[in-house]
Protein backbone atom coordinates (compact mmCIF):
# COMPACT_ATOMS: atom_id res chain seq x y z
CA UNK A 1 0.00 0.00 0.00
CA UNK A 2 1.43 3.19 -1.04
CA UNK A 3 1.81 6.15 0.78
CA UNK A 4 -0.29 8.87 1.21
CA UNK A 5 2.72 11.73 1.60
CA UNK A 6 4.13 10.20 -1.84
CA UNK A 7 1.15 10.88 -4.23
CA UNK A 8 -0.71 13.54 -2.87
CA UNK A 9 0.13 16.82 -4.72
CA UNK A 10 -2.22 20.47 -3.69
CA UNK A 11 -3.08 22.43 -6.90
CA UNK A 12 -4.96 25.83 -6.59
CA UNK A 13 -7.89 27.26 -8.02
CA UNK A 14 -7.51 29.78 -11.04
CA UNK A 15 -10.16 32.09 -11.82
CA UNK A 16 -13.84 31.14 -11.99
CA UNK A 17 -17.09 32.14 -10.43
CA UNK A 18 -18.98 31.22 -7.13
CA UNK A 19 -22.17 30.59 -6.81
CA UNK A 20 -23.46 30.36 -3.23
CA UNK A 21 -25.70 31.98 -0.75
CA UNK A 22 -24.83 30.64 2.42
CA UNK A 23 -21.00 31.79 2.39
CA UNK A 24 -19.75 35.09 1.24
CA UNK A 25 -17.59 36.27 -0.99
CA UNK A 26 -14.21 37.01 1.78
CA UNK A 27 -15.32 33.58 3.20
CA UNK A 28 -14.72 31.74 -0.49
CA UNK A 29 -11.41 34.09 -1.06
CA UNK A 30 -10.01 31.23 1.47
CA UNK A 31 -10.98 28.03 -0.37
CA UNK A 32 -9.52 24.69 1.43
CA UNK A 33 -6.94 23.71 -1.46
CA UNK A 34 -7.85 20.68 -2.90
CA UNK A 35 -6.30 17.66 -2.84
CA UNK A 36 -5.33 15.98 -6.48
CA UNK A 37 -4.29 12.10 -5.98
CA UNK A 38 -2.98 10.28 -9.57
CA UNK A 39 -1.96 7.04 -8.02
CA UNK A 40 -4.27 3.88 -8.80
CA UNK A 41 -2.85 2.37 -5.43
CA UNK A 42 -4.78 1.78 -2.57
CA UNK A 43 -4.18 4.07 0.49
CA UNK A 44 -4.35 3.73 4.14
CA UNK A 45 -6.89 4.53 5.62
CA UNK A 46 -7.23 8.66 6.68
CA UNK A 47 -7.16 8.61 10.67
CA UNK A 48 -8.98 11.56 11.18
CA UNK A 49 -6.63 14.33 13.06
CA UNK A 50 -9.34 17.41 13.48
CA UNK A 51 -13.02 16.53 14.27
CA UNK A 52 -14.80 13.70 15.61
CA UNK A 53 -13.21 10.15 15.75
CA UNK A 54 -14.38 7.30 13.75
CA UNK A 55 -12.92 3.95 12.77
CA UNK A 56 -11.75 4.55 8.28
CA UNK A 57 -12.81 2.52 5.41
CA UNK A 58 -9.95 1.52 3.09
CA UNK A 59 -11.27 2.69 -0.46
CA UNK A 60 -10.16 -0.51 -2.41
CA UNK A 61 -7.82 1.29 -5.66
CA UNK A 62 -8.71 4.58 -4.01
CA UNK A 63 -8.15 7.21 -1.33
CA UNK A 64 -10.71 9.50 1.60
CA UNK A 65 -10.45 12.61 0.65
CA UNK A 66 -8.83 14.93 3.41
CA UNK A 67 -10.63 18.21 4.96
CA UNK A 68 -10.43 21.06 7.05
CA UNK A 69 -12.35 22.14 9.95
CA UNK A 70 -13.63 25.82 9.73
CA UNK A 71 -15.75 26.68 12.92
CA UNK A 72 -16.83 23.45 13.77
CA UNK A 73 -17.79 22.81 10.01
CA UNK A 74 -15.72 20.09 8.13
CA UNK A 75 -15.00 21.61 4.73
CA UNK A 76 -14.02 19.84 1.55
CA UNK A 77 -12.83 20.44 -1.66
CA UNK A 78 -13.84 18.19 -4.93
CA UNK A 79 -12.86 19.61 -8.08
CA UNK A 80 -15.01 18.00 -11.33
CA UNK A 81 -11.88 17.34 -14.16
CA UNK A 82 -10.66 15.05 -17.05
CA UNK A 83 -8.41 12.78 -15.39
CA UNK A 84 -6.63 9.63 -16.84
CA UNK A 85 -7.35 6.91 -14.86
CA UNK A 86 -5.01 3.34 -15.66
CA UNK A 87 -7.40 0.75 -15.48
CA UNK A 88 -4.31 -2.25 -15.63
CA UNK A 89 -1.15 -2.21 -16.09
CA UNK A 90 -0.33 -1.52 -19.77
CA UNK A 91 -4.35 0.16 -20.10
CA UNK A 92 -4.77 4.13 -19.07
CA UNK A 93 -8.47 5.16 -19.85
CA UNK A 94 -9.59 8.68 -20.63
CA UNK A 95 -12.22 9.22 -18.21
CA UNK A 96 -13.59 12.31 -16.08
CA UNK A 97 -13.60 12.16 -12.58
CA UNK A 98 -12.72 14.58 -9.36
CA UNK A 99 -9.50 15.29 -7.86
CA UNK A 100 -7.68 13.60 -10.36
CA UNK A 101 -9.35 9.67 -10.15
CA UNK A 102 -12.11 7.91 -11.29
CA UNK A 103 -14.32 7.41 -9.08
CA UNK A 104 -13.83 10.67 -7.20
CA UNK A 105 -11.83 10.47 -3.41
CA UNK A 106 -14.21 8.60 -0.90
CA UNK A 107 -15.75 11.43 1.95
CA UNK A 108 -15.58 10.14 5.30
CA UNK A 109 -17.65 12.04 8.10
CA UNK A 110 -19.62 11.38 11.40
CA UNK A 111 -23.45 11.01 11.96
CA UNK A 112 -24.05 14.77 13.13
CA UNK A 113 -21.28 16.76 11.30
CA UNK A 114 -21.71 19.79 9.45
CA UNK A 115 -20.53 19.12 6.19
CA UNK A 116 -19.26 21.64 3.16
CA UNK A 117 -18.07 20.88 -0.14
CA UNK A 118 -16.77 22.93 -2.61
CA UNK A 119 -17.28 21.64 -6.05
CA UNK A 120 -15.42 23.24 -9.08
CA UNK A 121 -15.85 22.58 -12.25
CA UNK A 122 -12.96 22.57 -14.71
CA UNK A 123 -15.19 20.11 -16.92
CA UNK A 124 -15.69 21.30 -20.73
CA UNK A 125 -19.57 21.57 -19.75
CA UNK A 126 -22.30 22.24 -16.83
CA UNK A 127 -22.27 19.78 -13.92
CA UNK A 128 -23.96 19.65 -10.58
CA UNK A 129 -23.42 16.42 -7.69
CA UNK A 130 -26.37 14.50 -6.05
CA UNK A 131 -25.47 13.10 -2.69
CA UNK A 132 -27.17 9.87 -3.12
CA UNK A 133 -28.98 8.25 -0.45
CA UNK A 134 -28.39 11.39 1.91
CA UNK A 135 -31.25 13.37 3.90
CA UNK A 136 -30.77 16.77 3.42
CA UNK A 137 -32.37 20.26 2.32
CA UNK A 138 -34.16 20.35 -1.18
CA UNK A 139 -32.04 22.99 -2.35
CA UNK A 140 -28.72 20.34 -1.47
CA UNK A 141 -29.58 17.42 -3.35
CA UNK A 142 -27.71 18.45 -6.77
CA UNK A 143 -30.46 18.07 -9.32
CA UNK A 144 -29.43 20.69 -12.05
CA UNK A 145 -32.62 22.38 -13.24
CA UNK A 146 -34.70 21.33 -10.51
CA UNK A 147 -32.65 21.73 -6.75
CA UNK A 148 -29.96 24.62 -8.36
CA UNK A 149 -28.47 25.98 -11.30
CA UNK A 150 -26.03 23.92 -13.27
CA UNK A 151 -22.59 24.44 -12.11
CA UNK A 152 -20.87 26.27 -15.50
CA UNK A 153 -17.28 25.07 -16.56
CA UNK A 154 -14.75 27.79 -14.50
CA UNK A 155 -17.61 27.92 -11.38
CA UNK A 156 -17.51 27.12 -8.12
CA UNK A 157 -20.61 25.76 -6.11
CA UNK A 158 -20.64 25.12 -2.42
CA UNK A 159 -22.76 22.36 -0.98
CA UNK A 160 -23.59 22.38 2.82
CA UNK A 161 -25.68 20.13 5.10
CA UNK A 162 -25.63 18.21 8.04
CA UNK A 163 -24.84 14.44 8.04
CA UNK A 164 -28.20 13.39 9.92
CA UNK A 165 -27.89 9.76 9.43
CA UNK A 166 -25.06 6.88 9.49
CA UNK A 167 -24.60 4.52 6.30
CA UNK A 168 -23.14 4.15 3.26
CA UNK A 169 -23.65 6.61 0.24
CA UNK A 170 -22.27 7.63 -3.02
CA UNK A 171 -21.93 10.96 -4.89
CA UNK A 172 -22.56 11.01 -8.73
CA UNK A 173 -23.87 14.39 -11.77
CA UNK A 174 -27.27 14.80 -11.89
CA UNK A 175 -26.48 16.72 -15.27
CA UNK A 176 -25.70 15.51 -18.52
CA UNK A 177 -26.19 12.33 -16.33
CA UNK A 178 -25.34 9.35 -19.26
CA UNK A 179 -22.41 10.87 -20.39
CA UNK A 180 -20.93 11.62 -16.68
CA UNK A 181 -21.20 9.07 -15.60
CA UNK A 182 -20.83 7.14 -18.30
CA UNK A 183 -17.52 8.98 -18.54
CA UNK A 184 -16.39 8.29 -14.76
CA UNK A 185 -17.76 10.81 -12.60
CA UNK A 186 -18.92 9.10 -9.47
CA UNK A 187 -17.71 8.65 -5.54
CA UNK A 188 -18.38 7.08 -2.06
CA UNK A 189 -19.55 8.43 0.76
CA UNK A 190 -19.36 7.25 4.46
CA UNK A 191 -21.22 8.76 7.79
CA UNK A 192 -20.36 7.19 10.41
CA UNK A 193 -22.01 6.65 13.46
CA UNK A 194 -21.63 8.85 16.54
CA UNK A 195 -21.86 6.70 19.34
CA UNK A 196 -22.15 3.00 19.50
CA UNK A 197 -25.04 1.92 17.31
CA UNK A 198 -27.49 -1.37 18.61
CA UNK A 199 -26.96 -2.35 14.40
CA UNK A 200 -24.01 -1.57 13.40
CA UNK A 201 -20.94 -3.87 14.58
CA UNK A 202 -17.58 -2.71 15.26
CA UNK A 203 -15.31 -4.51 12.63
CA UNK A 204 -11.26 -4.63 12.15
CA UNK A 205 -11.43 -3.58 8.38
CA UNK A 206 -13.48 -1.77 6.88
CA UNK A 207 -13.01 -1.81 2.71
CA UNK A 208 -15.67 -0.16 -0.21
CA UNK A 209 -15.36 -0.10 -4.02
CA UNK A 210 -18.02 1.41 -6.55
CA UNK A 211 -19.46 -0.85 -9.64
CA UNK A 212 -18.64 0.88 -12.58
CA UNK A 213 -18.69 -0.45 -16.52
CA UNK A 214 -17.04 1.37 -19.99
CA UNK A 215 -17.36 0.83 -23.74
CA UNK A 216 -13.69 1.15 -24.68
CA UNK A 217 -12.59 -0.62 -28.17
CA UNK A 218 -9.46 -2.58 -28.31
CA UNK A 219 -6.73 0.28 -28.90
CA UNK A 220 -9.18 3.44 -27.75
CA UNK A 221 -8.92 4.83 -24.61
CA UNK A 222 -12.04 7.30 -23.95
CA UNK A 223 -15.49 5.40 -23.57
CA UNK A 224 -18.39 5.24 -25.46
CA UNK A 225 -21.22 7.72 -23.60
CA UNK A 226 -24.09 6.92 -25.96
CA UNK A 227 -24.00 2.99 -25.14
CA UNK A 228 -26.77 1.11 -22.98
CA UNK A 229 -25.89 -3.12 -22.71
CA UNK A 230 -22.60 -3.84 -24.52
CA UNK A 231 -20.40 -2.76 -22.35
CA UNK A 232 -16.56 -4.64 -22.14
CA UNK A 233 -14.95 -3.04 -19.25
CA UNK A 234 -16.22 -4.40 -15.87
CA UNK A 235 -14.63 -2.28 -13.18
CA UNK A 236 -13.94 -1.66 -9.41
CA UNK A 237 -13.00 1.70 -8.81
CA UNK A 238 -12.08 1.72 -12.89
CA UNK A 239 -9.91 -0.63 -12.24
CA UNK A 240 -10.01 -4.09 -13.62
CA UNK A 241 -8.53 -7.74 -12.85
CA UNK A 242 -5.17 -7.68 -12.60
CA UNK A 243 -5.04 -4.33 -11.90
CA UNK A 244 -7.30 -4.31 -8.55
CA UNK A 245 -5.52 -4.66 -5.23
CA UNK A 246 -6.56 -7.21 -2.76
CA UNK A 247 -8.56 -7.59 0.41
CA UNK A 248 -5.79 -8.29 2.69
CA UNK A 249 -6.99 -9.25 6.04
CA UNK A 250 -6.26 -10.58 9.46
CA UNK A 251 -6.79 -14.20 10.21
CA UNK A 252 -10.43 -13.93 12.85
CA UNK A 253 -10.66 -10.47 11.51
CA UNK A 254 -14.85 -8.82 11.40
CA UNK A 255 -14.60 -7.26 8.12
CA UNK A 256 -16.85 -5.30 6.40
CA UNK A 257 -17.43 -4.69 2.63
CA UNK A 258 -19.33 -1.77 1.38
CA UNK A 259 -20.22 -1.98 -2.41
CA UNK A 260 -21.94 0.71 -4.74
CA UNK A 261 -23.24 -0.09 -8.31
CA UNK A 262 -23.42 2.86 -10.67
CA UNK A 263 -23.35 0.38 -14.06
CA UNK A 264 -26.80 -0.58 -16.12
CA UNK A 265 -26.65 -3.66 -14.51
CA UNK A 266 -27.07 -5.76 -11.36
CA UNK A 267 -24.20 -7.39 -10.04
CA UNK A 268 -24.32 -10.47 -7.84
CA UNK A 269 -21.26 -10.61 -5.62
CA UNK A 270 -19.62 -13.66 -4.79
CA UNK A 271 -16.68 -14.31 -1.88
CA UNK A 272 -15.46 -17.61 -1.06
CA UNK A 273 -14.88 -19.67 1.44
CA UNK A 274 -16.73 -17.57 4.04
CA UNK A 275 -20.63 -16.45 4.80
CA UNK A 276 -21.36 -13.32 5.03
CA UNK A 277 -24.61 -11.01 6.21
CA UNK A 278 -26.21 -7.95 3.99
CA UNK A 279 -25.77 -5.77 7.53
CA UNK A 280 -26.69 -2.47 5.33
CA UNK A 281 -27.79 -0.60 2.87
CA UNK A 282 -28.22 3.07 1.11
CA UNK A 283 -31.26 3.22 2.91
CA UNK A 284 -29.08 2.56 6.72
CA UNK A 285 -28.77 -0.71 8.45
CA UNK A 286 -30.38 -3.69 8.28
CA UNK A 287 -32.57 -4.69 10.65
CA UNK A 288 -30.89 -7.70 12.64
CA UNK A 289 -34.27 -10.08 11.66
CA UNK A 290 -33.85 -9.50 8.17
CA UNK A 291 -30.47 -11.32 8.03
CA UNK A 292 -29.01 -14.61 7.06
CA UNK A 293 -26.30 -16.46 5.92
CA UNK A 294 -25.32 -16.09 2.23
CA UNK A 295 -22.25 -16.14 -0.29
CA UNK A 296 -23.60 -14.05 -2.92
CA UNK A 297 -25.75 -11.07 -2.54
CA UNK A 298 -27.12 -8.88 -5.99
CA UNK A 299 -26.44 -5.27 -6.01
CA UNK A 300 -29.06 -3.82 -8.44
CA UNK A 301 -28.07 -0.69 -10.39
CA UNK A 302 -28.40 2.36 -8.01
CA UNK A 303 -27.34 0.20 -4.92
CA UNK A 304 -25.54 -0.06 -2.05
CA UNK A 305 -25.01 -3.13 -0.41
CA UNK A 306 -22.67 -3.86 3.43
CA UNK A 307 -21.81 -7.27 3.98
CA UNK A 308 -20.03 -8.37 6.96
CA UNK A 309 -18.38 -11.48 8.03
CA UNK A 310 -15.43 -13.30 10.16
CA UNK A 311 -12.72 -14.50 8.34
CA UNK A 312 -11.85 -17.76 9.89
CA UNK A 313 -9.99 -19.62 6.92
CA UNK A 314 -6.99 -18.68 5.74
CA UNK A 315 -5.80 -18.92 2.01
CA UNK A 316 -6.54 -16.92 -1.27
CA UNK A 317 -10.05 -16.83 -1.69
CA UNK A 318 -11.75 -15.62 -4.71
CA UNK A 319 -13.77 -12.18 -4.62
CA UNK A 320 -16.02 -11.60 -7.75
CA UNK A 321 -19.11 -10.40 -9.76
CA UNK A 322 -20.91 -13.81 -10.72
CA UNK A 323 -22.46 -12.89 -14.00
CA UNK A 324 -19.10 -14.66 -16.07
CA UNK A 325 -18.84 -12.20 -18.68
CA UNK A 326 -18.21 -9.69 -16.34
CA UNK A 327 -15.21 -11.36 -15.12
CA UNK A 328 -13.86 -10.79 -18.77
CA UNK A 329 -12.49 -7.23 -20.63
CA UNK A 330 -11.94 -6.14 -23.67
CA UNK A 331 -14.84 -8.46 -25.38
CA UNK A 332 -16.02 -9.04 -28.83
CA UNK A 333 -19.37 -9.01 -28.25
CA UNK A 334 -19.58 -10.29 -32.46
CA UNK A 335 -17.55 -12.87 -32.44
CA UNK A 336 -18.91 -16.45 -33.04
CA UNK A 337 -18.35 -19.53 -31.07
CA UNK A 338 -15.95 -21.91 -32.98
CA UNK A 339 -16.06 -25.18 -30.58
CA UNK A 340 -16.30 -28.13 -31.97
CA UNK A 341 -15.26 -26.62 -35.43
CA UNK A 342 -12.04 -28.14 -36.76
CA UNK A 343 -10.84 -25.34 -38.95
CA UNK A 344 -6.62 -26.70 -39.12
CA UNK A 345 -7.25 -27.03 -42.81
CA UNK A 346 -8.61 -23.49 -43.00
CA UNK A 347 -5.91 -22.02 -40.95
CA UNK A 348 -2.96 -23.65 -42.70
CA UNK A 349 -4.58 -22.21 -45.65
CA UNK A 350 -4.87 -19.07 -43.94
CA UNK A 351 -1.15 -19.05 -43.08
CA UNK A 352 -0.08 -19.00 -46.21
CA UNK A 353 -1.77 -15.46 -46.54
CA UNK A 354 -1.12 -14.62 -43.43
CA UNK A 355 1.53 -16.16 -41.93
CA UNK A 356 1.08 -15.21 -37.96
CA UNK A 357 -2.80 -15.84 -38.24
CA UNK A 358 -3.80 -18.36 -35.07
CA UNK A 359 -6.99 -20.11 -35.09
CA UNK A 360 -8.88 -19.51 -32.21
CA UNK A 361 -11.74 -20.76 -30.02
CA UNK A 362 -12.69 -24.18 -31.49
CA UNK A 363 -11.45 -25.86 -27.68
CA UNK A 364 -12.88 -22.94 -25.96
CA UNK A 365 -11.60 -19.48 -24.63
CA UNK A 366 -8.67 -20.81 -21.97
CA UNK A 367 -6.27 -20.98 -24.72
CA UNK A 368 -6.49 -17.13 -25.68
CA UNK A 369 -4.78 -16.60 -21.92
CA UNK A 370 -2.05 -18.49 -23.00
CA UNK A 371 -1.45 -16.84 -26.49
CA UNK A 372 1.05 -14.28 -27.16
CA UNK A 373 -1.09 -12.79 -30.06
CA UNK A 374 -0.20 -9.07 -30.98
CA UNK A 375 -3.05 -6.26 -29.69
CA UNK A 376 -3.66 -3.00 -29.88
CA UNK A 377 -1.91 -0.78 -27.76
CA UNK A 378 -3.47 0.50 -24.60
CA UNK A 379 -5.30 -2.87 -25.05
CA UNK A 380 -5.03 -5.54 -22.43
CA UNK A 381 -5.71 -9.42 -23.06
CA UNK A 382 -9.37 -10.81 -22.35
CA UNK A 383 -8.42 -13.62 -19.62
CA UNK A 384 -4.94 -12.03 -17.89
CA UNK A 385 -3.52 -12.67 -14.51
CA UNK A 386 -0.85 -14.76 -13.32
CA UNK A 387 -1.21 -16.64 -10.04
CA UNK A 388 1.30 -18.91 -8.08
CA UNK A 389 -0.15 -22.40 -10.24
CA UNK A 390 -0.43 -20.59 -13.37
CA UNK A 391 -2.99 -18.85 -15.60
CA UNK A 392 -6.05 -17.22 -13.43
CA UNK A 393 -8.84 -16.89 -16.57
CA UNK A 394 -10.17 -13.96 -14.94
CA UNK A 395 -10.92 -10.11 -16.04
CA UNK A 396 -12.73 -7.48 -15.37
CA UNK A 397 -14.63 -7.49 -11.95
CA UNK A 398 -12.51 -10.23 -10.09
CA UNK A 399 -9.96 -9.61 -6.99
CA UNK A 400 -8.81 -12.05 -4.57
CA UNK A 401 -9.41 -11.89 -0.62
CA UNK A 402 -6.33 -12.91 1.65
CA UNK A 403 -6.79 -14.18 4.75
CA UNK A 404 -3.68 -14.70 7.15
CA UNK A 405 -2.67 -15.59 10.66
CA UNK A 406 0.66 -13.55 10.41
CA UNK A 407 -1.32 -10.07 9.16
CA UNK A 408 -0.41 -7.35 11.70
CA UNK A 409 -3.29 -5.14 13.19
CA UNK A 410 -4.12 -2.39 11.07
CA UNK A 411 -1.17 -3.73 8.11
CA UNK A 412 -3.01 -3.86 4.85
CA UNK A 413 -0.02 -4.86 2.39
CA UNK A 414 -0.12 -7.64 0.05
CA UNK A 415 1.28 -10.75 1.94
CA UNK A 416 1.91 -12.65 -1.04
CA UNK A 417 0.50 -15.95 -2.12
CA UNK A 418 -0.71 -18.30 0.49
CA UNK A 419 1.66 -21.58 1.41
CA UNK A 420 -0.53 -24.57 1.53
CA UNK A 421 -0.01 -26.65 4.42
CA UNK A 422 1.52 -30.25 2.91
CA UNK A 423 -1.40 -32.45 1.50
CA UNK A 424 -4.24 -29.31 1.21
CA UNK A 425 -4.02 -28.77 -2.59
CA UNK A 426 -5.76 -30.64 -5.41
CA UNK A 427 -3.73 -32.47 -7.32
CA UNK A 428 -3.11 -34.80 -10.44
CA UNK A 429 -4.24 -38.47 -9.61
CA UNK A 430 -2.45 -40.94 -11.72
CA UNK A 431 -3.94 -44.06 -10.56
CA UNK A 432 -6.61 -46.63 -12.72
CA UNK A 433 -9.70 -45.18 -13.28
CA UNK A 434 -12.77 -47.46 -13.96
CA UNK A 435 -14.82 -46.50 -16.85
CA UNK A 436 -17.84 -44.73 -15.28
CA UNK A 437 -20.99 -46.22 -15.08
CA UNK A 438 -24.09 -44.18 -17.73
CA UNK A 439 -27.68 -44.54 -17.82
CA UNK A 440 -28.56 -46.30 -20.68
CA UNK A 441 -31.88 -43.81 -21.30
CA UNK A 442 -33.24 -40.64 -19.84
CA UNK A 443 -36.77 -41.09 -17.88
CA UNK A 444 -39.98 -41.44 -19.44
CA UNK A 445 -42.35 -38.40 -20.45
CA UNK A 446 -45.00 -37.44 -17.67
CA UNK A 447 -47.06 -36.12 -20.54
CA UNK A 448 -46.50 -38.00 -24.09
CA UNK A 449 -46.57 -36.14 -27.29
CA UNK A 450 -49.98 -36.96 -29.55
CA UNK A 451 -47.47 -36.39 -32.64
CA UNK A 452 -44.20 -37.59 -32.25
CA UNK A 453 -41.53 -36.26 -34.75
CA UNK A 454 -40.16 -38.51 -38.16
CA UNK A 455 -36.35 -37.91 -37.24
CA UNK A 456 -34.90 -36.60 -34.03
CA UNK A 457 -33.98 -33.08 -33.34
CA UNK A 458 -30.89 -31.71 -32.64
CA UNK A 459 -30.18 -28.58 -31.54
CA UNK A 460 -27.53 -25.87 -32.47
CA UNK A 461 -27.32 -23.62 -29.26
CA UNK A 462 -26.49 -19.49 -30.92
CA UNK A 463 -25.48 -16.88 -28.97
CA UNK A 464 -28.41 -14.38 -29.17
CA UNK A 465 -27.05 -11.24 -31.32
CA UNK A 466 -28.79 -8.59 -29.01
CA UNK A 467 -27.74 -7.90 -25.43
CA UNK A 468 -30.52 -6.57 -23.83
CA UNK A 469 -30.95 -9.61 -20.83
CA UNK A 470 -28.00 -8.33 -18.92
Amino acid sequence: MTSRRDFFKFAGIAGGAVAASSVSRVAMAALPEPVIQSSPDTMAPLVPNSGRPYNPVVTLNGWTLPWRMNQGVKEFHLVAEPVVREMAPGMKAHLWGYNGQSPGPTIEVVEGDRVRIFVTNKLPEHTSIHWHGQRLPNGMDGVAGLNQPAIQPGETFVYEFVARRPGTFMYHPHADEMVQMAMGMMGFWVTHPKARHPLIDEVHRDFCFLLSAYDIEPGAATPKVAEMTNFNMWTWNSRIFPGIDSLNVRLNDKVRIRIGNLTMTNHPMHVHGHEFVVTGTDGGPTPKSTRWPEVTTDVAVGQMRQIEFLADEEGDWAFHCHKSHHTMNAMGHDVPTLIGVDHSGLAKKINNLIPDYMAMGERGMADMAEMEMPIPDNTIPMMTGQGPFGSVEMGGMFSVLKVRRDQKHGDYKDPGWFKHPEGTVARKYTGPIAEPARFSAEGGQSMPRVRKPAAPTEVNVRKPTSQGGH
